[in-house]
C-alpha cells in the first residue's frame, strides 16, 4: 500500500487532503463514496487523530461507514443530526458551473441526500472530471426493481424530446446479476454522450414512474477541489467566484494507510 502512487491517484489524494483543510472541530460531516472519496475520510481520520478534532460523520454509503469506523471516526445516521455543516464527496463529472455527474460507484441517492441536507457541498476531483458539457459519463438513474424495464422503456421515450446527442440505456450488472443499491434498487446507466440541458433532465427524469432519483447535481456543489499528479491543487467556489491555487505534498502518503484506529 506503501508503493509509488500513479499519477491519477495522486491527484487524487492531493485534492482529498486539501478538501479536509475546511473541517473544524465539531462539525457534522457527510462522507462521500467512490476511491477519491475514500482517500478524503483516510485524511480525515489523520487530521482527527493528530489534532483532537471531535468531528460526527454521516456516510453516503455502508462500504464508506465501514471504512470510516475502521478508522476510529465516530458514524451516525443522517436522522440522528438532521442537518450537516459540511459534505465531501466526489463527482464523475463537473462542468464550469459545478453541476455534476455523479453514480458511478451506485451511491446516488444517499449522496444527493446527505449533499442537500449540509450547509455546503465540497467535491473533490481529478482534472480529467471537469468537462466543459455534461454527458460522456453515462448517467445513473436509480430505479426499483418492479417494472425496471417498462421504467427503461419510458426513460427512452422521454429522451426523444430532450436535448442528447445519444439514448442507449444500460442496466448495471454485478457479476452477471443486476446491480443492488444500498436501498435494493436497481441502476440504469443513460449513455448520452451529450446532456444540452441537465436541469430540464433531471426534473423529467424525476416525474418517471419507478424511477427513485438520478444522478445530476444541480445547484448543490459549492466549491470543487481539482487535484493535479504533481500535488498541485485549484480550490474554485462557485459561490464567491474565487479561484485558488496551493500544492500538496503527495510525497508522504505512506502514513494515511496505517491503522489510524490505534
Amino acid at each position: 500500500m506503501t508503493a509509488e502512487l500513479s499519477p491519477i491517484d495522486k491527484a487524487k489524494y492531493a485534492a482529498a487532503r486539501r478538501s479536509v483543510d475546511f473541517v473544524e472541530d465539531g462539525m457534522k460531516l457527510g462522507l462521500g463514496t467512490g476511491s477519491t472519496a475514500a482517500w478524503m475520510v483516510r485524511c480525515l481520520a489523520e487530521r482527527v487523530k493528530a489534532e483532537g478534532l471531535t468531528v460526527t460523520c454521516v456516510a453516503t454509503s455502508s462500504r464508506t461507514a465501514d471504512l470510516a469506523r475502521e478508522l476510529g471516526l465516530t458514524v451516525v445516521g443522517l436522522d440522528d443530526v438532521r442537518w450537516l455543516d459540511l459534505t465531501i464527496d466526489g463527482a464523475d463529472e463537473f462542468d464550469p458551473n459545478l453541476n455534476l455527474i455523479k453514480g458511478g460507484g451506485a451511491a446516488l441517492l444517499q449522496e444527493k441526500i446527505v449533499a442537500t441536507a449540509s450547509d455546503r457541498m465540497i467535491v473533490i476531483a481529478d482534472a480529467a472530471k471537469e468537462v466543459a458539457q455534461l454527458g460522456a459519463f453515462p448517467l445513473p438513474v436509480e430505479v426499483i426493481p418492479f417494472g425496471w424495464q417498462t421504467t427503461k422503456a419510458l426513460i427512452e421515450e422521454t429522451l426523444y424530446s430532450l436535448d442528447v446527442l445519444n439514448r442507449e440505456i444500460a442496466l448495471r450488472l454485478d457479476n452477471g446479476k443486476p446491480l443492488r443499491t444500498d436501498e435494493g434498487h436497481y441502476i440504469l446507466d443513460l449513455h448520452l454522450k451529450r446532456i444540452g440541458n441537465p436541469r430540464q433532465l433531471a426534473l423529467v427524469l424525476n416525474q418517471i414512474p419507478g424511477v427513485v432519483e438520478n444522478g445530476l447535481f444541480i445547484d448543490i456543489c459549492d466549491i470543487v477541489v481539482i487535484g493535479a499528479g504533481d500535488g498541485r491543487v485549484t480550490v474554485r467556489d462557485i459561490n464567491s467566484g474565487k479561484v485558488e491555487d496551493g500544492q500538496v505534498d503527495v510525497g508522504d502518503t505512506g502514513n494515511i494507510f496505517a491503522d489510524l484506529g490505534d
